[in-house]
């Protein structure tokens, strides 16, 4: 299914998210920088210089970059509201035992991808059902 997304460029050499391949559900984001910026230990936002805008019942997920992972830069999972209209940002940082890093204009920085997002009846409940896994949380299935 396609879903109509509008882009606006913000700033001069903003580029549209690309999928790198047919295959994949993600579209590449890139950083629209005047100069190179460092991403050291603590958040910082990188702009994109794009704004979007997707209909009602969808919301827009960036989340991280594998190669980007692979080498200690971190990229916060952030969820684009429908009714959003301002610049993506995207929130970096790099772990703790890395050595920071350049993001320079251009650069593939995060991945945009489309949520359908389905409106919830929420309800106050005395009980809820019982299952075999319970209360169990983090860790409790064993892998």
């Amino acid at each position: 299914m396609n879903v109509p997304v509008r882009v606006k460029r913000l700033r001069p050499g903003a580029r549209l998210p690309e999928r790198a391949t047919e295959g994949a559900t993600g579209y590449d984001l890139y950083a629209c920088l005047d100069a190179p910026m460092m991403v050291g230990h603590e958040p910082v936002q990188v702009p994109t210089g794009i704004a979007i805008e997707i209909g009602a019942g969808y919301d827009v997920q960036i989340r991280p970059r594998s190669g980007l992972s692979s080498k200690g830069v971190v990229v916060t999972f952030g969820t684009i509201d429908s009714d959003y209209r301002g610049e993506l940002l995207v929130t970096m940082h790099s772990l703790h035992y890395r050595e920071p890093h350049k993001v320079s204009d251009g650069d593939r920085i995060a991945q945009l991808v489309i949520g359908q997002a389905l409106v919830m009846d929420m309800t106050v409940a005395e009980d809820l059902s019982e299952t075999a896994r319970g209360a169990a949380g983090h860790g409790s299935t064993g892998r």
